[in-house]
């Protein structure tokens, strides 16, 4: 049983982060959140092409920020077209917004996080398109919410910035109430995403508490090294996340590298 109604502001050792680390992946194991064919011994410093993502885990985790929208339709979405090919070229990833299409298995290299220096190299800045025209296909067609928010966040995902970037504006004038929170929250992660991250900060500092915002505010000042801002947003977070969601287990990670000593 793991001590979390115990926190202590004490700053953990690398030591301690690492042996967190490795709690969390055999519990994600045990879970059935790691695919059957990653290489059997977790190692602390593993190698990404041998780390696959079951497409199904991977769905299931995108559509957890839609829950704290109030969205519980998002049990009835369908994955887009080429979904299993998004989710097998994904690379590494290491500042990871809590938005849709995002899954927190993407996080998969520890290494670097371990350095205590300053963590604003390791913000995403694009990248190389992924190319799927089926799924590009469809997220043109996507006229109603949440759909669109789902094209938003697989666009996203895809590194097809410009066409996520027209969807946005084509949508957001129209998009209903109920929807608003949900898509400003996407809106600031394509910005996180594209390499605008003080953009996407503000943003995220504009909009109203929620458990993503949140987790996002305090995800994103980790990365912009501002340890204080993150460790207090962190916090709230992933007291509210729920222990089996692997979105609490990447709160917990931010939150220990956040409380490290420098």
């Amino acid at each position: 049983m793991r001590p979390d109604e115990q926190r202590t502001p004490v700053q953990p050792s690398v030591a301690d982060l690492m042996a967190l680390y490795l709690q969390q992946r055999a519990e994600n194991q045990a879970a059935g959140l790691v695919s059957p064919d990653a290489t059997g011994e977790v190692e602390p410093f593993e190698a990404a092409p041998v780390q696959t993502v079951d497409p199904r885990t991977a769905w299931d985790e995108s559509l957890a920020a839609l829950g704290f929208f109030g969205k519980g339709e998002a049990v009835a979405l369908k994955a887009p077209p080429e979904w299993p090919l998004l989710v097998a070229s994904q690379e590494p990833a290491v500042a990871l917004a809590f938005a849709v299409g995002n899954f927190p298995q993407l996080v998969r290299h520890v290494q670097p996080l371990l350095h205590t220096g300053k963590r604003s190299t390791m913000r995403p800045g694009g990248g190389r398109p992924i190319n799927v025209p089926a799924l590009q296909a469809w997220a043109g067609e996507q006229t109603a919410f949440p759909d669109i928010i789902l094209a938003l966040g697989s666009l996203r995902l895809a590194r097809q910035f410009n066409q996520a970037e027209a969807l946005l504006a084509r949508v957001r004038a129209k998009a209903p109430a109920a929807a608003r929170a949900a898509l400003d929250n996407e809106e600031a992660a394509l910005a996180w995403h594209g390499g605008k991250a003080d953009e996407a900060l503000k943003m995220w500092k504009e909009q109203p508490d929620s458990v993503p915002v949140l987790f996002n505010r305090g995800m994103a000042a980790l990365f912009m090294d501002k340890r204080a801002d993150a460790s207090k947003a962190l916090t709230e977070a992933v007291g509210k996340l729920p222990e089996e969601s692997a979105w609490h287990h990447l709160g917990q990670l931010y939150l220990a590298l956040a409380q490290m000593r420098a």
